[in-house]
């Protein structure tokens, strides 16, 4: 039964503040939690929208040591850095706040302080991995090593990323230091401890209730009972580093609060921070601390556990107590993954794009669209850049933008740019005016069930049909024939004109408000209110504005010189001399098959300048392999050449071409590049040891 709310909260996953936003990460949490508070807003609810970067923990000191910086001067480039890509992608937070603020460390240690004078927190001597060449101990993201579930090499020491496992570091198989290489060893050190594991049966409760009264996703329930199916334990709270919120117990000052308890309590700190800019400090307990909130947290999939398990685990035990209640998320709609042209988005292989680049180039709606049609909402999805194209040229601008240019110019040629009567209306005018009466609600309920592709679906299906009604009436032989029909005709066109700014404008804000300026109308779509979609509220003889382009569309050639400037594909892992990676053993090496390999023709990918297409005699095989080296060798330079490749390694796609291996190269600190090739002649398929 669903439970009636007052007003919303909303948050977004705290982003770290190590990197810049890449657009994987906005189709994984923030674009869907914008669309979904946007349309909230439209319905006239109170809405709280909140967020902010995650400052702490070993992402950032580990940024810091690769650059030689310190942990505040990263988070002081990125953080101002993300804010602005968010501001100018279009998500509309109430609140965009960090960590470091003194307001968080009050906010985290005031939750630490009160589970340890409760006796919640346990005290614990544990075996963690300590490094003898640094003099440290190792935390999580300090090692790396072989996950014991799904024997992927390169597990980090709080978790696996390739199979989701939370890991303790003393799991992992063959450790390795992250700074040094070398194998660490084991010692003695103490910490404090959350009980996880005491909420279970809870918490297990809490997710039934929840999903019963609101729906949960199926990958997010499917998560959990993993979780619950392996028995949770107790995590530890603290760790032996100098960077992040200290613990406030005597004896620990030189310890921190571990990051995933001090992360998700960044959305209270950010909560209160927003209470204190508009001068009311006390307004942020009105949304955590009543229970007639609604409470819906967005994520991508691996955040869940920290947001459905760990964060409500932690205000049911702060619940527990004296002081004034939480209320717990009703929902968390966590996003699975986005790819990039197939592959998983890589900073260290060079294949990702940043928002703050791409929006250099085209405008912030174009890329909302796109990316709201293909959220990863259940599985994994890809962002293709031809698809880019198309969605804008074939949807965005022939579809929505050519109906409303079209309607503005037969308004303007035949009415003098007002707006005309309506006439009698026929069964073809009753039809599309149904329609729109219907389609706010069914879009509004895709929404309430965090079902945003499909809104936004059916919200272009409605421009389709305007469209189609449009052509259907042939207002250019009414005007002459029957005047009072194409009046008719063009009332209902602006009229659904506005309803589709109004529909859209949680996916499009821009696009929206510029056809709401062009219609003449005071405030914005939002403004307006959702409801009001659905009925034709723009007057007889209302003046209209002139008409604007609303997309523009995009050009082959414009398309691939930003791709080909934004994307680069290497085969090193950078053009500077770079630092030696951390020791292996023979045996991983002994996992890579490299071989002799024979080319035997060689041709450029289209609309990429770096790309180099080969198909290669491998022994008794021929294999096509996909090389960025377009813009160092000739494809006739290379026919009948000799190279070594990696035999072995999992096919990938580049720019929809597929890639059967990789050939070797090395590069220098200028950015020249040399293929590697056997001194003298070999059978092709040799072993190269």
């Amino acid at each position: 039964m669903k439970q009636k709310f007052n007003r919303i909260l909303v948050t977004a996953a705290l982003p770290y503040a190590n990197g810049y936003l890449h657009l994987g990460h906005l189709a994984g949490a923030y674009l869907p939690a914008d669309m979904y508070v946007r349309f909230q807003r439209s319905m006239k609810r109170d809405v709280l929208f909140i967020c902010g970067s995650d400052e702490h923990g070993v992402a950032i000191t580990v940024s810091a040591e690769a650059e030689k910086s310190s942990p505040q001067a990263i988070v002081d480039r990125y953080h101002p850095a993300n804010k602005s890509a968010f501001d100018d992608f279009g998500i509309s937070f109430d609140n965009y706040s960090r960590t470091t603020l003194p307001l968080h460390h009050q906010t985290a240690q005031e939750f630490f302080s009160d589970f340890h004078k409760r006796g919640i927190l346990r005290e614990k001597t544990e075996k963690q991995l300590y490094c003898e060449k640094d003099k440290m101990f190792l935390a999580d993201r300090y090692v790396e090593g072989t996950c014991p579930n799904c024997k992927y090499t390169q597990a980090r020491g709080d978790q696996c990323e390739n199979c989701g496992t939370w890991l303790n570091q003393t799991d992992l198989i063959e450790p390795r230091c992250k700074i040094c290489g070398t194998k660490p060893v084991v010692r003695e050190t103490a910490h404090w401890y959350f009980p996880l594991g005491q909420y279970q049966t809870r918490l297990e409760e809490y997710i039934k209730e929840r999903n019963e009264r609101d729906g949960w996703k199926e990958n997010v329930l499917r998560y959990c009972e993993g979780w619950f199916k392996n028995g949770l334990q107790d995590r530890a709270v603290s760790r032996d580093l100098s960077w992040g919120v200290v613990v406030p117990v005597q004896g620990y000052e030189k310890k921190v609060i571990y990051v995933w308890f001090d992360a998700v309590l960044g959305y209270i700190s950010s909560s209160k921070e927003w209470a204190m800019k508009l001068g009311k400090p006390d307004e942020w307990k009105k949304y955590w601390q009543n229970q007639d909130t609604k409470y819906v947290a967005f994520i991508g999939k691996d955040n869940v556990v920290f947001h459905c398990i760990v964060f409500p685990a932690m205000l049911m035990a702060w619940n527990d107590g004296p002081n004034k209640q939480f209320v717990l998320p009703e929902n968390v709609p966590a996003n699975e993954f986005l790819n990039l042209e197939g592959q998983k988005f890589s900073k260290s292989r060079g294949w990702a794009i940043d928002v703050r680049d791409f929006l250099r180039y085209y405008p912030a709606d174009l890329l909302r669209y796109t990316l709201a049609v293909n959220l990863p909402e259940s599985r994994d999805s890809d962002f293709y850049f031809k698809d880019f194209q198309a969605r804008t040229n074939n949807e965005l601008a022939n579809i929505l933008g050519n109906f409303v240019n079209r309607t503005f110019a037969f308004t303007e040629k035949n009415f003098a740019g007002v707006v005309p009567p309506l006439g009698n209306p026929g069964p073809m005018d009753k039809e599309i005016v149904a329609l729109v009466k219907d389609i706010p609600a069914k879009i509004g309920e895709f929404y309430e069930r965090y079902h945003f592709r499909d809104a936004v679906l059916e919200s272009m299906n409605l421009a389709r049909r305007a469209n189609k009604y449009f052509n259907d009436s042939e207002p250019w032989k009414t005007a002459e024939k029957n005047p009072a029909q194409c009046a008719t005709t063009l009332n209902i066109s602006l009229q659904i004109i506005r309803s589709l700014a109004i529909l859209l404008e949680p996916v499009i804000p821009t696009i929206s408000r510029t056809m709401w300026k062009m219609l003449n109308l005071e405030g914005s779509p939002a403004d307006a209110g959702w409801e009001s979609a659905e009925r034709m509220i723009l007057h007889e003889g209302h003046r209209l504005n002139k008409s604007e382009i609303l997309v523009t569309k995009i050009e082959d050639k414009d398309l691939k010189e930003m791709v080909d400037k934004l994307l680069t594909v290497t085969l090193s892992s950078n053009s500077t001399v770079a630092q030696i990676k951390p020791t292996i053993t023979l045996d991983d090496f002994k996992k890579i098959d490299l071989r002799i390999a024979k080319v035997l023709s060689a041709e450029n990918v289209p609309k990429s300048d770096k790309l180099l297409k080969l198909q290669i005699e491998l022994g008794d095989q021929i294999r096509q392999v996909v090389a960025g080296i377009a813009q160092h060798y000739q494809p006739k330079d290379l026919v009948g050449k000799q190279l070594i490749v990696v035999a072995n390694l999992q096919a990938a796609k580049l720019m929809g071409q597929e890639s059967q291996g990789m050939i070797l190269a090395a590069s220098d600190s200028e950015g020249k590049l040399a293929l590697i090739s056997p001194l003298s002649e070999m059978s092709s398929g040799s072993i190269v040891k």
